[in-house]
């Protein structure tokens, strides 16, 4: 090979990278854009964001790309003055040996008073966060899941759930369809502020 043809070559590389962008966007805003819950699935009412506010340990979650290899995760809500709720979700990443975040913004789908909010964390795309079960007396723990079923998480304003917590909510996640043998463990070793 010429080194002309190797100019030749790398100038239509990133026309590939384009055109394969613009064959897979209308999927990828298709999925992201789905804000409502899986079908069959009730969210939890009533639902008070004032007492959901706060800090949340991440237990345990399915596994998905965006949170892949990350323990001591951890996700902070805060109320904002224009209704929308400010999401921070943090992780350690212990291949780059560094704390990673992600500031999205919530917005109920419907009533605040019910438990369905679509977040985002890259601009007009939203994905569905709904709590599906709740400690409603103290707010201690909650179960929330996303757009479909492969994405769940529960969490905990404490690092581990208490075992009979713990089993009510595997219980509840079978019998939203979700298997909790697929679920990940989050270890939560870290303080991290």
């Amino acid at each position: 090979m010429t080194m002309t043809n190797r100019v030749i070559r790398l100038r239509f590389l990133p026309f590939r990278n384009i055109l394969r962008v613009l064959l897979l966007a209308p999927l990828l805003v298709l999925s992201a854009c789905s804000t409502m819950p899986p079908e069959g699935v009730a969210v939890v009412t009533p639902f008070d964001i004032a007492r959901y506010e706060g800090k949340w340990y991440e237990v345990a979650r399915l596994d998905h790309s965006f949170e892949r290899g990350l323990s001591d995760v951890s996700a902070r809500y805060r109320m904002q003055a224009d209704g929308s709720v400010e999401v921070i979700n943090r992780g350690y990443d212990s291949k780059r040996g560094e704390w990673r975040e992600a500031k999205g913004r919530a917005l109920f789908t419907g009533s605040p008073e019910r438990g369905s909010l679509k977040v985002s964390f890259f601009g007009p795309f939203y994905g569905g966060y709904h709590v599906v079960a709740l400690d409603q007396q103290h707010y201690r723990w909650a179960m929330v899941i996303g757009p479909s079923r492969n994405y769940l998480w529960i969490l905990s304003r404490d690092k581990a759930l208490p075992v009979g917590t713990r089993e009510q909510l595997l219980e509840q996640a079978r019998a939203l369809g979700v298997d909790p043998a697929q679920l990940i463990w989050v270890a939560q070793t870290r303080d991290d502020g």
